[in-house]
């Protein structure tokens, strides 16, 4: 498992990083955040009380598809597969597939946030 370093920052900014990068004007650091969240508010949203729970579920249990952690958290699949990909997206978690069920599988447990308010 690893820690993953998220950073917030708005999207006006993001784009406007990502031009810089794209013309050499920036050059990120090896430190800097992967993963970035437009506010507190999102980053709050994608790690609620709830996916905390589902994480833990996986982690405790790793069950090896989508129907076996439907049983283990009461949430309906749809629900699951909803989440679990955005989960994906920010490198929370990874899915692949096994024996045709998607098998999910933490990536990271410990986060580190870094934003500030200045321009």
């Amino acid at each position: 498992m690893k820690t993953l370093t998220v950073g917030i920052m708005s999207k006006e900014q993001y784009k406007q990083r990502t031009i810089d990068i794209a013309k050499g004007i920036y050059k990120p650091k090896a430190n800097e955040p992967k993963v970035w969240f437009e506010s507190i508010k999102s980053l709050a949203q994608v790690l609620s009380n709830e996916n905390q729970h589902l994480l833990r579920v996986i982690l405790e249990n790793n069950p090896k598809s989508l129907k076996e952690l439907e049983v283990l958290t009461g949430r309906a699949k749809s629900n699951l597969s909803r989440t679990l990909k955005t989960l994906s997206r920010y490198g929370i978690v990874e899915l692949h597939k096994e024996n045709n069920s998607l098998v999910p599988t933490v990536k990271a447990v410990d986060f580190k946030v870094e934003f500030g308010v200045a321009a």
